[in-house]
């Protein structure tokens, strides 16, 4: 759940030297954590959440200043079986009905290069608050090639964590203790908390592009029909 933590590679410094502390918030749709923990030893199922609400922010010139916070709605875990996803959101293991979001905020960040990062953070799952590790990878941060064209900026993070220092203990038997992580995280760019205003698209639109006015377009009934063809060999 902790996928926010995926945001954290605000600390990358692949970003230009004149670059400036910059907001982001978080893109809910195009932002997702995938947990899989081991099933009686026989496989290691996937469920995943999407939705996750929060913002981070970071200068490529200060690593410091990089933190992130964010939400993650468990209640949204899905696992593809509604049995199973009830008995994980149920009161033996995730208790999502009296804690329905995962928390995360960053504490500290350590670069290892331009690209990589080793970031750390209080995860709050089922009212239990405890450090995890993420490692990050930022991918780019630049304009959207698709409306509304914000600048956005994209990472993935992996880590693994214990069930069992957040009190989920049900079934130590036939459910694994270690919860590995996958996040995949995106963020437009926001400016004084709000989401910046799309930029213009270059191509306009079919309703703006008026015919030019000293051009007469005739009507269809002084139009004459066209002379018949003969088309015989």
């Amino acid at each position: 759940m902790l996928l926010l933590a995926g945001l954290l590679l605000a600390s990358v410094p692949s970003l230009p030297a004149h670059a400036e502390e910059t907001t982001y918030a978080l893109d809910p749709v195009h932002t997702r954590v995938m947990v899989a923990v081991s099933h009686a030893g026989f496989s290691n199922p996937m469920g995943t959440v999407s939705g996750s609400t929060g913002t981070f922010v970071f200068d490529p010139e200060d690593w410091s200043k990089a933190r992130v916070e964010a939400k993650v709605p468990i209640d949204r875990l899905d696992f593809g079986d509604k049995k199973w996803n009830d008995a994980v959101l149920g009161h033996n293991f995730l208790d999502a009905k009296d804690h329905p979001e995962a928390t995360f905020v960053s504490t500290r960040i350590e670069p290892i290069d331009a690209t990589h990062a080793t970031v750390f953070g209080n995860l709050t799952l089922r009212g239990v608050t405890r450090e995890v590790k993420l490692d990050v990878v930022f991918h780019q941060a630049k304009r959207h090639p698709m409306p509304p064209f914000r600048r956005t900026a994209g990472f993935s993070a992996t880590g693994t964590l214990s069930r069992r220092v957040f009190a989920i203990t049900a079934y130590p038997n036939v459910v694994g203790d270690e919860v590995e992580l996958r996040i995949e995280a995106e963020g437009a760019r926001t400016r004084d908390g709000m989401q910046e205003p799309a930029a213009p698209s270059s191509v306009p639109s079919a309703t703006s592009v008026a015919p030019p006015s000293s051009v007469a377009l005739p009507s269809p009934a002084t139009v004459a029909p066209a002379p018949d063809i003969d088309t015989r060999p």
